[in-house]
């Protein structure tokens, strides 16, 4: 019994090694126009629980460079940057975006659980909607 659990966690210990060998994406695209914010306190929000997943300026935490997680986050900071990326002014369509942060699905709950900063109360939630709206 105490050979087997030993072979495990060997086995385990091997395969939590040989997935850090495995590259992830940790980049950060040139920000092609800057943004204009219309209140800096919109920008502020913004930059505080939303710019991570959705600009170019992600702010890599020390777990992104750690398998499985690493590839998480990427995935996830891949796919925030394709719904909604504002370092790509000609794209932004904030509509989803307004949606996402009224029925509180933005920013996700996951996300909150590292970065409880990104927490927005009401006011938070109209601020950055008219920012938006008004900047984009």
């Amino acid at each position: 019994m105490k050979r087997g659990l030993l072979l495990f966690a060997a086995v385990l210990a091997a395969a939590l090694l040989g997935m850090q060998l495995i590259p992830v994406q940790r980049t950060n695209p040139p920000i092609e126009d800057a943004v204009e914010w219309s209140s800096p306190h919109a920008r502020e929000i913004f930059y505080r629980s939303c710019a991570d997943c959705h600009s170019n300026e992600t702010q890599w935490p020390w777990y992104s460079r750690i398998a499985p997680v690493s590839w998480a986050v990427a995935r996830h900071v891949r796919k925030g940057r394709h719904d909604l990326n504002i370092s790509v002014p000609d794209e932004v369509d904030v509509s989803e975006a307004v949606d996402s942060i009224r029925d509180g699905s933005m920013p996700p709950r996951y996300y909150l659980l590292t970065h409880p900063r990104a927490r927005l109360s009401e006011d938070d939630k109209a601020a950055l909607i008219s920012g938006l709206k008004e900047t984009f």
